[in-house]
């Protein structure tokens, strides 16, 4: 969100409250965000209380699932050291017959 963005909700926002209930609603709006913030991290407190851990550093961005597999697959340092083990755990060497497993067919 922008400026521009910003300044557009600022003009509404004047124009359908005025400019005298507008301080007001910003002090409004303001605990509000205060408060939802306060109950998140005391969730947080009471899970990683229950769980045993510290969770003073999850951050949301963590719990979603394309960051995990983004950091996981796709960061340079991870796929090359990951990406490194799985070629060379199943590189065939040259002659050499993969493996064979007659119960598993």
């Amino acid at each position: 969100m922008g400026w521009a963005e910003i300044g557009v909700i600022a003009v509404v926002a004047m124009l359908v409250f005025g400019p005298e209930r507008l301080p007001e609603l910003a002090r409004q709006a303001g605990g509000f965000v205060r408060t939802v913030k306060q109950m998140a991290d005391n969730a947080k407190n009471d899970l990683g209380r229950e769980i045993g851990q510290d969770l003073s550093g999850l951050q949301l961005r963590d719990l979603d699932p394309r960051e995990a597999v983004r950091r996981t697959f796709l960061d340079e340092p991870a796929r090359t050291s990951v990406a490194a083990k799985a070629v060379a755990a199943r590189s065939l060497r040259p002659g050499e017959k993969p493996p064979f497993d007659a119960e598993a067919t």
